[in-house]
């Protein structure tokens, strides 16, 4: 089906959300059991102080050319709408396929007069190992075959919304197992931190490399985006880096606005063109049960460190790139559907709508039909990007005009 590509990221990306889900919806010991590695976790040696300057140690970067999976585009819409799909009922316009070297171009094209950016994308995980293996790390190591085709597949649809920028880079990390988002065991922790070592170490070397005075957009999904937020604490926020921020995408992470952004130190997007912002959402079909999500989030600490309790959960609107607010499947740009092969896609329009609801969770009407990985309560967290890919390309470039416009 025209949707695999869909599917196949769903069912991957479904383990990885952070483990919360999961802690609802098994046993907590069947849980462990199935994901948590059993062996002892292992201190990561450090990386080569410029381990970083190794193009292999990169899936994104300048100079990958057309095989760099950041870097993929839609081919544009058909002139002629086709008929519905299983989709949504509503009217869709379809993609043509269209030969890679043609692709930049064609943002070009779409998105125009885009100032040069700078992108540091961080995938979510990819090491999705079983720990009933006896022989399941804490930790994934370079040259996992296997992690890394899949962080090279996350890539193709959660970072190509961002191929409008200059430069886009995306490190290769010893990412933390799955079964660490899934316990409490000090090891976890440890396997997360080792992890966001790598990428701290990366992000360094990115911004050693971009021009001076270039902005900078900062993205990621999942275990992408929680290192993303702790480097946006760590190292942006309080330096020269702070003011070139054109946006900070850490999408799909639950963000309280009371216990986290103050910490965070940069607001929120309360309009379309706000730029050095944050952008957030998580999707949920109607009739929506976030209630494991609300669970877990309130008794989660907030980087204020105080309890999340009932705050309310960033939610930025990703049809009109607003705080809150609700707009109509009409405003929806397209939705991503690659066919079957993966080779070429589609832009679906009008798939959905966008409401943020009162506790924050984004409700996007009637469940749209992608398959059987949606989670408990119409959760539509393993969707977030591809529902909204056209829309958060525009959001990307318009961003970066604003910052643009302000200096």
């Amino acid at each position: 089906m025209a949707r695999k590509f869909l599917y196949l990221v769903a069912f991957l990306i479904v383990l990885v959300i952070g483990g919360f889900m999961a802690l609802n919806i098994w046993q907590r010991e069947a849980t462990e059991f199935a994901f948590v590695p059993r062996t002892e976790f292992v201190e990561q040696v450090a990386l080569e102080q410029n381990a970083y300057e190794d193009p292999a140690m990169w899936y994104s970067r300048p100079g990958i050319g057309v095989s760099d999976p950041s870097r993929w585009q839609p081919a544009p819409r058909a002139e002629a709408p086709k008929p519905p799909s299983p989709l949504n009922p509503s009217t869709q316009v379809r993609a043509a396929p269209v030969p890679a070297a043609e692709r930049a171009e064609q943002v070009a094209e779409i998105i125009p007069e885009t100032p040069d950016f700078a992108v540091f994308f961080v995938h979510p995980t990819s090491y999705l190992p079983l720990g009933i293996k006896s022989d399941t790390q804490w930790n994934a190591s370079l040259g996992d075959e296997t992690a890394e085709s899949r962080a090279r597949l996350f890539l193709r649809g959660l970072a190509s919304p961002f191929n409008a920028a200059d430069e886009i880079w995306a490190p290769k990390y010893r990412q933390a197992a799955v079964g660490a988002f899934l316990t409490d065991k000090p090891e976890a922790q440890q396997a997360i931190d080792a992890a966001y070592r790598d990428v701290e170490q990366a992000f360094a070397y990115f911004t050693q490399s971009i021009d001076a005075d270039q902005p900078i957009v900062l993205a990621g999904h999942s275990q992408g985006a929680l290192h993303l937020l702790r480097l946006l604490q760590e190292k942006v926020i309080g330096t020269p880096l702070e003011a070139r921020l054109a946006a900070v995408y850490p999408i799909g992470w639950p963000i309280s606005v009371e216990h986290d952004l103050p910490a965070l130190g940069i607001p929120a997007c309360e309009t379309a063109a706000q730029p050095g912002c944050i952008v957030s959402w998580s999707s949920f079909a109607e009739p929506a049960d976030p209630s494991m999500l609300m669970r877990y989030y309130a008794a989660s600490t907030g980087f204020d460190g105080e309890l999340r309790g009932d705050s309310t959960i960033l939610c930025t609107n990703p049809l009109t790139g607003q705080t809150g607010g609700s707009a109509p499947a009409s405003d929806n740009l397209g939705t991503l559907v690659p066919d079957d092969a993966m080779e070429t896609a589609e832009l679906v329009a009008n798939a959905v709508p966008a409401r943020c609801g009162e506790n924050g969770v984004l409700l996007i009407g009637d469940p749209p039909k992608l398959g059987s990985a949606v989670l408990p309560g119409n959760n539509y967290h393993v969707y977030d990007i591809p529902l909204f890919w056209r829309n958060l390309q525009e959001d990307v470039a318009r961003r970066a005009r604003a910052w643009q416009a302000a200096r």
